[in-house]
């Protein structure tokens, strides 16, 4: 019961500290947001330990928990090398991925790319991290996958923005399309090229990305 109220907890406050309606140095009071909340202090004090590990917030002796400062700059340099640790678990997948995990793999594109038209956003954002999930286990590579989801894990909050821009779900998930052929059909290389186009943002996608954010993050990188 801590776990499913926590997971409610979660979106919320990601989505207020990324927005910037919880600036940075902002206290989080474990007592304020139970009572807010209408719950216990268990799952508010979970939802703080995953929020920290994402790196959106501090938990700091004395002080609990602090909403962090980030700037452009430190996203852009996650995003960077996201997009190199998921184009290595793509060009694997191409080369290992099993009969079983192909038919995996297609199913999750297509339950993914059921929702791109529409503005179920949360739950194409769910789809669409679980269907990258099975490529990072098709490479094989248990470190791998590892290191590439606990990046892709801090950089959710803001990943899970992006699919709110307009036109990105269909965009992604055309480019879904040509990332999974190209695993399918065992195209290493292309498989590798498409994903970190996929994941990189440069382009109009920077700008897009940009408005996402709120000005505090612009500040801290003057």
């Amino acid at each position: 019961m801590s776990t499913s109220r926590a997971n409610e907890l979660l979106p919320v406050l990601e989505q207020e500290i990324v927005t910037g309606t919880l600036p940075p140095g902002t206290r989080l009071d474990e007592t304020i947001l139970a009572e807010r909340f209408g719950v216990s202090r268990t799952p508010v004090r979970e939802a703080l330990n995953r929020l920290s590990a994402t790196g959106l917030i501090e938990i700091r002796p004395r002080r609990g928990a602090i909403v962090a400062e980030i700037s452009v700059q430190d996203l852009m340099n996650m995003f960077e090398v996201m997009a190199e640790l998921e184009a290595t678990c793509a060009k694997l997948a191409a080369r290992r991925i099993t009969p079983e995990e192909k038919k995996a793999l297609l199913k999750a594109h297509q339950a993914c790319d059921s929702l791109a038209s529409g503005e179920e956003h949360d739950l194409y954002y769910e789809r669409n991290t679980h269907m990258h999930n099975l490529i990072y286990q098709a490479s094989h590579n248990a470190f791998l996958e590892k290191q590439t989801k606990d990046l892709r894990q801090r950089l959710s909050p803001h990943r899970r923005l992006q699919v709110r821009i307009p036109g990105r779900m269909i965009s992604s998930s055309s480019e879904h399309d040509a990332l999974v052929t190209a695993i399918l059909n065992g195209n290493s290389t292309l498989a590798e090229k498409l994903t970190r186009d996929h994941v990189t943002i440069q382009g109009e996608r920077f700008t897009d990305f940009l408005a996402t954010l709120p000005a505090h993050y612009l500040r801290n990188s003057a």
